[in-house]
């Protein structure tokens, strides 16, 4: 199955293995609650859903990579006790708790919650001293003598032979004893993932233009050649910040995150390609209505007269620039609601106690901001929303003193008005994105009139999270 089925069946078997009846006994019994085996290649996003699945559903999360740890880590220490045996005092061997136990109930204290996954990567290539221990795990859920704690769901990753040479077979005891789910990439999943998570458009274009080469692995001598989602994500990180700095990007760059040469050759010939276009094009000034009219008519001209290739690359252009647009916006939008939600709290906090002071409550928020990012409270977003509500807060902490109106009164009427200016930015913004929309849309109308290429702009706005949801919540549809 590819790794979206295999994130729905981990999510179906913990809501199963959590369940209770009207008596309260879970309706899969304890012994009968498998841990989940995951096989896959690396890369393919095996620790991500973890991360989304424990997110969604709201339990904790302890991870380990099994190939960085001991048996005595797993297991824990030994230490000589004495007990009574058949009227005599004799000396036996116990274990302190396993560090990783240790880390389940510590995420349990500092979260508050008591059901959770515990994910082990890399468990099939484990050393031979910890391999015993790992197969008591999948076997009989727990370290040496300590059991994992109920409603603690036990999934374990690995990759196949044919990836590591460190692997380990299970025998058929502990397969009997395991769900094992076989994962295998599939483009078409990949990029639905990377359109909700901004994937680079050179990226996802060349990929749907070149699906074969998404996922690789040869072994040639004692050369190891291979590309992998993973190195795809890695490698759209690095053109945005190389793009931001105005870094040059070379194959050599390319080559360090697509290790299979071909790929890395002709994935840095089209990126070459899809840079010039965006410079030829100019779609920043298109979007911002900088262009006059007769350069306007020349561009789209220059579509008209475009390969299919061109065309594709110039679809992608505008999709990416939006979406980065729309992106923003929402983040406008989020911190705006946020500090409007902190100034309705300072209010009521005012009402409640007439000497409360802004740099008291503004210290509170902080520490309860960090409590929350601590124990992983913080939904996708909201940790980086909340460092834009602090920074604007503290500057307006600052901005008072140098007005020197630090009073309850005089603090609350500079809160409203920030309140009121990152309103009037939201609005603005909202107005931006939708006149770009319209150029984006009457450019390729006018290029393309009656064209396939019309009909791909809006399906593409309907399809990414940043831009539908823009359009749907701002009543705006793909046309204007």
């Amino acid at each position: 199955m590819n790794i979206q089925e295999a994130k729905e069946t981990i999510e179906k078997a913990l809501r199963a293995y959590f369940a209770r009846d009207e008596i309260g006994f879970p309706l899969v019994p304890l012994r009968q609650q498998r841990p989940i085996l995951l096989i896959g290649p690396p890369g393919i996003g095996k620790t991500a859903i973890m991360e989304q699945i424990a997110e969604e559903c709201g339990v904790g999360l302890v991870a380990y990579t099994m190939t960085h740890h001991t048996r005595q880590s797993a297991m824990g220490l030994p230490e000589i006790c004495t007990r009574g045996i058949e009227g005599k005092m004799v000396h036996t061997t116990e274990y302190t708790m396993s560090e990783i136990i240790a880390s389940i109930y510590d995420c349990m204290e500092q979260t508050g919650k008591k059901r959770g996954i515990l994910f082990l990567d890399e468990i099939n290539c484990v050393s031979e001293t910890l391999a015993p221990v790992m197969l008591q795990l999948l076997q009989d859920k727990k370290f040496g003598n300590q059991h994992i704690p109920d409603d603690w769901l036990i999934v374990a990753a690995g990759n196949p032979p044919e990836y590591n040479k460190s692997v380990r077979e299970f025998d058929v005891a502990t397969l009997d004893r395991v769900r094992k789910i076989e994962v295998l990439p599939e483009l078409s999943v990949w990029l639905s993932y990377a359109e909700k998570n901004q994937i680079h458009s050179a990226v996802t274009t060349y990929l749907m233009a070149h699906s074969d080469h998404f996922y690789s692995v040869s072994h040639e001598a004692d050369e190891k050649r291979f590309v992998t989602a993973r190195g795809w994500e890695d490698l759209s990180a690095v053109l945005k910040s190389y793009e931001i700095l105005h870094f040059p990007v070379d194959e050599a760059l390319i080559g360090q995150y697509l290790q299979e040469e071909k790929t890395a050759e002709e994935f840095s010939s089209y990126y070459r390609i899809y840079e010039k276009y965006g410079q030829d094009y100019g779609v920043e000034e298109i979007l911002t209505g900088a262009f006059s009219g007769k350069i306007m008519a020349e561009k789209q001209k220059m579509a008209a007269n475009g390969s299919a290739e061109e065309r594709s690359v110039l679809l992608s252009l505008f999709h990416a620039a939006l979406q980065k647009e729309a992106s923003g916006c929402q983040k406008q939008e989020h911190t705006a609601k946020e500090l409007s939600e902190c100034f309705r709290q300072f209010i009521g906090l005012c009402r409640q106690k007439k000497d409360e002071t802004y740099a008291s409550w503004l210290q509170q928020k902080e520490q309860g901001f960090a409590v929350c990012k601590q124990q992983g409270l913080l939904k996708k977003g909201e940790e980086e929303t909340n460092a834009r509500v602090l920074k604007k807060l503290k500057k307006l902490e600052e901005t008072a003193k140098k007005c020197r109106k630090t009073d309850s009164d005089q603090m609350k009427e500079l809160f409203e008005t920030v309140c009121e200016l990152e309103q009037e930015k939201v609005e603005k913004e909202v107005k931006d994105v939708k006149l770009q929309i319209r150029r984006a849309a009457e450019f390729l109308q006018n290029s393309f009139p009656g064209g396939a290429e019309v009909v791909l702009f809006e399906a593409n706005l309907a399809r990414s999270p940043a831009l539908r949801s823009f359009l749907i919540e701002k009543s705006m549809d793909a046309e204007g």
